[in-house]
């Protein structure tokens, strides 16, 4: 994923300002799914800007512009979602990493990761259950739906690993007893 796609998905719900956009990476995508900051967003508008797939629609006080994204952007935005991702070959998931190195604890020491691992995911669903039960029946689409598949997506998978860690966990204490 790159930055240029995630501010063509955003501008694509709603036109917004750079300043509207840093907010939204602050405050949920930054969180769930991509970390940009105003350092990164505003020259990468510029750089879309002059690509043609996003224009400024109004200009406010202090230099504040509006952006919009174009018939060519939101095509960018339909071609890059509709393929699938592409594997770079470098992974880097320190989640995944911690859950191979786990036999080198004691069974012990794997049960208090696994769970934090439980307790954290846990915590994690909740939140997410609280944002998708405030928007309970509300469009999935457009700005008052924007993120609640997301959230969903996240909801799920917070829930899954929960339900591995805990499997896990039966799996050492199991172990343990068997040896």
């Amino acid at each position: 994923m790159s930055l240029s796609h995630a501010l063509l998905g955003l501008l694509a719900v709603e036109p917004a300002s750079g300043y509207a956009l840093t907010k939204s990476f602050e405050l949920s995508l930054g969180r769930y799914a991509w970390h940009a900051g105003h350092t990164s967003i505003y020259p990468e508008l510029g750089r879309l800007a002059e690509r043609g797939l996003v224009e400024v629609t109004s200009e406010g006080a202090r230099g504040s512009r509006t952006y919009a994204v174009t018939p060519a952007g939101r095509e960018e935005l339909r071609s890059w979602l509709l393929q699938p991702p592409k594997q770079s070959g470098k992974v880097r998931n320190e989640e995944v990493l911690r859950m191979f190195l786990l036999s080198a604890l004691d069974p012990a020491d794997a049960q208090i990761v696994l769970a934090h691992v439980a307790e954290s995911t846990a915590a994690a669903a909740a939140e997410l259950r609280e944002i998708r039960a405030a928007h309970e029946g509300s469009s999935f689409r457009g700005p008052e739906g924007f993120g609640q598949l997301a959230a969903e997506f996240g909801l799920r998978q917070y829930e899954a690993v929960h339900e591995w860690a805990l499997w896990a966990i039966t799996q050492l204490e199991t172990d343990q007893k068997a040896g």
